[in-house]
């Protein structure tokens, strides 16, 4: 079954199930899907990877919610962007622990011959379709940097 097809069939169920958070949470990503299918030109289908990314995108925006509402002292609205998030974890690949993480840089640098903070951009496009849906842009390219400058 596909991701989007998965989503539907959960949104559903969660809406027969009376699961406030869980409902509002999958219309919000399914919402998000259906605009990236009409983004652009011409609409289109997504495929799985696609879809990941735009969940994942909708989770780091409820990462960065939570923690602004954390920082306005709103702990209500925190928890609830809080939950969305957790709800969102569900349907991503597991994140990459920071050995792997570790590991993948170093086997991209190794088949790049890549040296100094210059080749970053090399080594970026090797690792990133590796690491995608499973870690966050940032924490890649620090791993890269950190790497690169030793």
């Amino acid at each position: 079954m596909a991701l989007k097809e998965k989503l539907e069939t959960d949104l559903s169920a969660a809406m027969k199930a009376r699961d406030g958070v869980r409902t509002r949470t999958l219309r919000m990503a399914l919402t998000a899907v259906k605009n990236e299918e009409v983004a652009g030109k011409q609409s289109r289908e997504l495929s799985d990877d696609e879809v990941v990314k735009v969940l994942a995108r909708e989770a780091k925006k409820r990462r960065e919610a939570a923690t602004a509402f954390d920082d306005a002292g709103r702990a209500e609205q925190a928890q609830a962007e809080r939950d969305e998030g957790v709800v969102l974890e569900e349907y991503l690949p597991a994140p990459l622990a920071d050995e792997e993480l570790t590991a993948l840089v170093a086997d991209a640098i190794a088949a790049t011959g890549a040296a100094g903070p210059r080749a970053m951009g090399q080594v970026m496009k090797v690792v990133n379709p590796k690491v995608a849906g499973r870690a966050e842009g940032g924490r890649v390219a620090a791993e890269v940097k950190r790497q690169l400058a030793t």
